[in-house]
């Protein structure tokens, strides 16, 4: 999907009113975020959502098996319900998207959290195995933040220099490669200074996201060193002074920065912050899917019924806020909870 479409799709979801308090800090984890400057707006869940209720016969194990990037979230959300159903067993494994159609294929998951849509070979081989498609459900809205060491100077980059910087390829369009923070016209100390490269690996979500929308599909620099978990690439930018490096923005913290970007023909570049991610103005943001093995027109089991009812209610949408990533509206979660026979009849 290009990037074009993912603007049109994630403009769609600010269809309602985003509730925000002016001046009223940050609500991501203060251990996580202590800045104050990820974004300037608190951000509230939309109002229509669902009370989560509790109800009787829920039992049994959640087992996740997918993105690193929902890991913590995944964990939270865990955390979460137990508190409602204390005897339930909860196993969260964040290897990488790559990792979710697999384990729902082979039944050693019920719950496959991906920070990307399942790719067609992906989705085939799942409705060979069942003779039905995955269901995936949009859980959260996630900016894919460019981070820099806290102490970088740089104001902004275009989408152009970002491909330039990680890519060997330069399918944005870039003349030239850009190895030097010089070349994206630093000064001083930083002029001479090679540019530090930390990404994710192949099985994650985060590295095909960035691969299709940052670099245009074109291959990595060999430089590139690649990081199995998405915090470990902000510990690293945060330790190396001269470093880049890309996650979700739900692991930013105080010693590293997001940098503004500029889309493909922008004229301004736009803050990794739910404002921008609404509307699409920040040009890479992106849903998290939680997909589950739903068999069309038949009825979940308590166990994974309630906990999508929880994930999308008030209650498990505040948790989103609290790990650093932006809540679904209602009409988005009415959707997700229609799709696997949760809705409203």
């Amino acid at each position: 999907m290009n990037s074009a479409k993912w603007t049109v799709a994630l403009a769609a979801l600010a269809a309602f009113t985003v509730a925000v308090v002016c001046g009223g800090g940050n609500a991501a984890d203060d251990k996580k975020d202590k800045d104050k400057d990820k974004d300037p707006k608190a951000v509230s869940v939309d109002p229509k959502l669902l009370d989560y209720k509790e109800t009787n016969g829920v039992s049994g194990s959640i087992k996740s098996v997918g993105s690193d990037t929902m890991n913590n979230l995944m964990t939270f959300w865990g955390e979460g319900f137990k508190k409602h159903y204390p005897a339930i067993t909860i196993e969260i494994e964040g290897k990488g998207s790559n990792t979710a159609p697999p384990a729902l294929i082979k039944g050693t998951s019920n719950f496959g959290p991906m920070s990307r849509a399942m790719k067609k070979a992906e989705i085939d081989d799942f409705e060979k195995e069942f003779g039905y498609k995955p269901t995936g459900l949009k859980t959260a809205i996630d900016t894919l933040a460019v981070f820099v060491n806290k102490d970088n100077p740089i104001k902004e980059l275009t989408l152009e220099q970002v491909d330039a910087i990680f890519s060997k390829n330069r399918k944005g369009g870039a003349k030239d490669d850009v190895k030097t923070w010089g070349q994206l016209g630093l000064k001083g100390e930083w002029e001479d200074k090679p540019i530090s490269l930390y990404g994710r690996n192949s099985e994650s979500g985060t590295y095909g996201f960035f691969k299709e929308h940052a670099l245009f599909g074109g291959d990595y620099k060999d430089a590139v060193k690649e990081m199995v978990g998405s915090s470990s690439v902000v510990d690293s930018v945060a330790k190396d002074k001269y470093a880049v490096g890309y996650s979700g923005i739900g692991y930013k913290t105080e010693d590293v920065r997001a940098v503004p970007l500029k889309g493909v023909g922008g004229e301004k570049a736009f803050e990794a912050n739910m404002e921008n991610a609404y509307s699409g103005d920040y040009p890479m943001s992106r849903p998290l899917y939680l997909y589950v093995n739903y068999k069309p027109n038949a009825n979940l089991d308590p166990l994974r019924a309630e906990f999508i009812k929880f994930v999308l209610s008030k209650e498990g949408q505040e948790i989103t806020i609290k790990d650093g990533y932006y809540p679904v509206p209602a009409k988005t979660a009415e959707t997700a909870l229609k799709s696997v026979g949760l809705g409203s009849k």
